[in-house]
C-alpha cells in the first residue's frame, strides 16, 4: 500500500511539472510570434554609366518584385552609381593624384547598414562582360573583405543587360558572381522554375527594355530568390 501511494504521489508530481514545462513552453512560443520582426533591406546597385536606363529599369523591376514577397518587413532602395567617380586605384593601394576625386567612400554607410541582408547589382555588358563602373566597384569591395568579410552571408544577385538576345549577359552574369563569391556572400540565381544562374535582359533598340518578358520574368525571379532568402535566414 505504501510503495503504491509513493508511486502515486511521483506520478502525480511528475505530470503537474510536464504540464507546467508544456505551458511554459507555449507561452514563449506565444511571445516569439507575437514579437515583431526586424525590417530588412535589399539594395540595388546600377552599375551602369547612364542614369535612369536599361539597368536601372530592369533594378526597379527586381526591386518590387523583392518587395512583394513580405511588404512589412522588406525594404528596398536603389543606387545608382552613374555620375560617380570611383577610381580602381586604391584597391590595389595606389594612392590618387592630388585632388582627385573618389565617390566609394560615401557608398559605405549604405553597404554597412545592419539592416541590408541583400544585394542586388546591375550591369550593362560591353564586350561580353561588365561595365567598367562595375568592376571598379567589385574592386573596391575589397574595403569589406579586409574588414573580416563583412559582407559574408549577405545574399546576392546578378542582372546583366544587353544590346542582344545572346549579346554576352550570362558571361558578365558569372563574372560579378565570381567577385561576389570572394566577398563569401551567398549568390543566388532565378530560381525555380528556370534556375537560370542570373537574369539576361534584352534591351533591344526602339523598344522599353521592360518590353523583354522572358528577361523580366527572370529579373523578377532574381529579386524574389534575393529576398526570400534573405527573409529565411534573418528569422534562423
Amino acid at each position: 500500500m505504501t510503495d503504491d501511494l509513493s508511486r502515486r504521489r511521483f506520478l502525480g508530481v511528475a505530470g503537474t511539472a510536464a504540464a507546467a514545462g508544456a505551458v511554459a513552453a507555449t507561452a514563449s512560443a506565444q511571445d516569439q510570434k507575437a514579437a515583431p520582426a526586424s525590417p530588412i533591406k535589399i539594395l540595388a546597385i546600377c552599375t551602369s554609366p547612364r542614369q535612369d536606363m536599361s539597368t536601372a529599369k530592369s533594378l526597379q523591376v527586381a526591386l518590387d518584385a523583392a518587395r512583394e514577397v513580405d511588404p512589412e518587413r522588406v525594404e528596398v532602395e536603389l543606387v545608382e552609381l552613374a555620375g560617380l567617380r570611383i577610381p580602381g586605384e586604391p584597391a590595389a593601394g595606389v594612392e590618387l593624384g592630388p585632388g582627385e576625386r573618389d565617390d566609394f567612400p560615401s557608398l559605405v554607410p549604405k553597404l554597412s547598414d545592419p539592416k541590408v541582408a541583400g544585394l542586388i547589382l546591375g550591369t550593362p555588358v560591353y564586350f561580353s562582360n561588365m561595365s567598367y563602373l562595375c568592376k571598379a566597384f567589385l574592386d573596391r569591395l575589397i574595403l569589406f573583405r579586409k574588414n573580416d568579410l563583412a559582407l559574408a552571408g549577405k545574399v546576392a544577385g546578378v542582372i546583366a543587360v544587353g544590346a542582344g538576345r545572346n549579346g554576352g549577359q550570362l558571361l558578365a552574369v558569372e563574372s560579378v558572381q565570381g567577385a561576389l563569391y570572394c566577398q563569401d556572400m551567398i549568390v543566388v540565381g532565378a530560381g525555380r522554375p528556370t534556375t537560370r544562374c542570373g537574369a539576361a535582359v534584352w534591351s533591344q533598340k526602339d523598344k522599353d527594355v521592360t518590353d523583354d518578358e522572358a528577361g523580366m520574368q527572370a529579373v523578377r525571379d532574381v529579386g524574389r530568390c534575393v529576398a526570400e532568402l534573405a527573409l529565411r535566414l534573418a528569422r534562423a
